[in-house]
């Protein structure tokens, strides 16, 4: 799978590109299995004039579905990042029901001989 975060209306800095980075990978862990491509663009669509502009697209594509998208915008690019990665992971959830059962399966609890042989 490949990801490309990119900037429209002002320039990346790395601290922004590390915590979109960093932000997204719950969702975009999920979408390893089906999604082919992962694209994230970052816009400021007013400039220096501020508003309620900052938009974080992200648009995934899968293996014979439609591509999902999701699009956010609020005042600040942080909040955009971290809203829309929240409705990329339940976008996800409700597009690959088998990437659910993946993570699930993953993140259970270890039997109690698994937790003892850990232990020793």
């Amino acid at each position: 799978m490949h990801i490309e975060i990119t900037s429209q209306g002002f320039p990346m800095t790395s601290a922004l590109r590390t915590y979109a980075s960093r932000r997204l990978q719950p969702s975009l862990g999920l979408a390893r299995d089906c999604a082919r491509r992962v694209r994230v663009i970052l816009s400021d669509q007013n400039g220096p004039r501020g508003g309620l502009d900052k938009r974080c697209r992200i648009a995934i594509s899968v293996a014979g579905a439609p591509t999902l998208v999701i699009d956010d915008v609020q005042a600040d690019m942080y909040s955009a990042i971290d809203r829309a990665s929240g409705r990329a992971l339940r976008t996800w959830r409700a597009a690959c029901p088998a990437a659910v059962v993946t993570v699930a399966a993953t993140a259970r609890e270890p039997s109690a001989e698994e937790a003892s042989s850990a232990e020793e």
